[in-house]
């Protein structure tokens, strides 16, 4: 035990220099809220630095603009960063030990702690950070495992994920990218090595990451994916399963990669059919058997996973989608930045696709319009790639033409493009209600959702699977399947009673606080060392 204790004392005097973010988002005195907002959003961190001169003068922080901002009904477009900041700031030299970066932030109660080199701004670090690593250290060191050295790259994990990737636009490849960067930023692991799977017919300009494509529709392509694993350094292989994403009869060529890939297997679920046919449960179960373990993003996942498919429950484990991290703002400061300060907004958002079920929401619009004639209905994103190749825009030319029917053009737009993550952050927190009108219960992931969630929004939802586990933590209002009269009324009493609404708010973004990413990116490290025996 006195080894042990020596040795995390020895941890406890490494420089603080060791465990920090380098280059932490920095921004102006003179800057915008807006613009800092924008800046904590685009890099999914809770703080930014304002430097003047290269020396860090003070930090903004959720807190900050909660308090300082928020609170006081301040426009985000005028307010300025100097006016906000915390000051003056806290800093420690980066050659000091980590045991006094601790005691400062203990005995300053905050949470952050912004690193310098003889003045100059290099880092930021935060309590969690430095006893996760070091923690992190200290337990493979007690287990008598190869201690990864943080300065040592080669020594790291490994990881390679299987998926669809940007600048492909994909629900499940803007997933792999927000989880991909969540992990890196750990710092524990090397660069990862993606294997991206292209459509008919696609080309796409991938980033350097990308050291293996597999070409949806040929078999071979998944054989000679597993081989160019197995010739690799690779210690664990992550695969994204969406049955559509796969060549064959419900996605099956990805078993062909399955039964060939020598190096462990996290397999993360983005559909569990708790009534599948016969051949979507060949693949799963197929799936399942080549996985060491598997996650779902609903707890539901797991029961379904034991009783439908005979899987043990202890090879699944329930890791949630992942959210951005991003402070809590009222819909009123932002809805002027987009030229929606006199509107009630409504919203949806995704991918645009039949099994949406926005038909329905937008056939609810006459009578909450009725109720409230200043209502705006925001229908944001567009048509998914995959539908626009079979069927063009037919889907959205019937939302429109239902539009013009129903004589509502003023009350609903369309805002057809696929957002850049800022862009998206921004119309939601403009947003007063957010609807999730899908039709079919059996969903078990919803990133919308989620997003929606981490923006603090009053939602109203259909109970598919993954909503239900949030309708029955009060962090949603429910609405029934198919039925525009259900969706209308609990959009009309959210709108009558500001309390509930408020309420429904706070429970939202609370409830979503576990889910942010970098608590998943760990999650998944933990999966990712347990799935090695580390």
């Amino acid at each position: 035990m006195g080894a042990l204790n020596s040795y995390s004392d020895a941890l406890l005097r490494l420089p603080v220099i060791s465990n920090m973010k380098s280059d932490p988002p920095q921004s102006t005195p003179l800057s915008t809220m807006s613009h800092v907002v924008d800046m904590m959003m685009s890099e999914d961190i809770g703080a930014v630095v304002i430097v003047e001169d290269s020396r860090p003068v003070g930090i903004i922080t959720e807190k900050d603009i909660l308090r300082r901002v928020v609170k006081t009904g301040r426009d985000f477009e005028e307010v300025l960063a100097k006016d906000v900041m915390t000051k003056p700031l806290l800093t420690i030299e980066a050659e000091r030990p980590i045991s006094d970066a601790l005691e400062m932030l203990r005995e300053n109660n905050i949470r952050r702690l912004v690193i310098t080199e003889e003045g100059a701004l290099v880092g930021l670090t935060t309590e969690r950070r430095l006893l996760e690593i070091v923690n992190e250290q200290y337990r493979m060191n007690s287990l008598g495992r190869r201690i990864r050295v943080l300065s040592d790259e080669s020594d790291r994990l490994k990881v390679a994920y299987i998926s669809t990737y940007p600048p492909r636009e994909c629900g499940i490849a803007t997933y792999t990218n927000d989880l991909v960067d969540a992990i890196s930023r750990l710092y524990v692991t090397q660069s990862p090595t993606i294997i991206a799977i292209n459509d008919w017919g696609g080309y796409y300009n991938y980033p350097p990451h990308v050291g293996f494509q597999i070409d949806r529709d040929e078999v071979d392509s998944y054989v000679k994916a597993a081989e160019y694993i197995n010739r690799s350094d690779i210690d664990i292989v992550n695969l994204q399963h969406e049955y559509g994403l796969f060549g064959g009869i419900w996605g099956e060529y990805i078993l062909d990669f399955l039964e060939r890939v020598e190096k462990p297997v996290v397999t993360t679920l983005h559909t569990v059919l708790p009534e599948p046919v016969p051949d979507a449960y060949r693949v799963l179960e197929g799936v399942l058997r080549f996985s060491e373990h598997v996650t779902v993003m609903a707890r539901v996942g797991i029961e379904i996973i034991e009783q439908v498919y005979h899987t043990y429950g202890d090879k699944a484990q329930y890791i949630p989608h992942g959210c951005p991290n991003v402070p809590f703002i009222t819909s009123v400061p932002v809805k002027k930045s987009l030229g929606l300060e006199d509107r009630v907004v409504l919203s949806t958002f995704g991918l645009i696709s039949r099994g949406k079920g926005i038909e329905y929401a937008i056939r609810a619009l006459p009578r909450i319009v009725k109720t409230e004639p200043r209502v705006l209905y925001l229908v944001i994103g567009e048509t998914h790639p995959e539908v626009r190749k079979h069927e063009g825009e037919s889907y959205r030319q019937s939302l429109l033409d239902l539009v013009r029917d129903l004589g509502i053009y003023g009350n609903v737009r369309f805002v057809n493009s696929f957002l850049e993550k800022s862009e998206l952050i921004r119309y939601l927190q403009a947003t007063d209600i957010y609807i999730l009108p899908y039709p079919n219960r059996d969903q078990i992931s919803s990133g919308t959702l989620l997003y929606a969630l981490s923006t603090g929004k009053a939602i109203v939802s259909t109970p598919f699977l993954h909503a239900e586990e949030v309708i029955s933590e009060g962090a949603a209002m429910r609405c029934e399947l198919r039925d525009p009269e259900s969706i209308a009324d609990a959009v009309i009493n959210l709108l009558h009673f500001s309390d509930v609404h408020d309420k429904i708010e706070r429970r939202a973004y609370q409830y979503s606080r576990e889910m942010i990413w970098p608590n998943v990116g760990m999650r998944y490290l933990n999966l990712f060392y347990k799935t090695l025996g580390l």
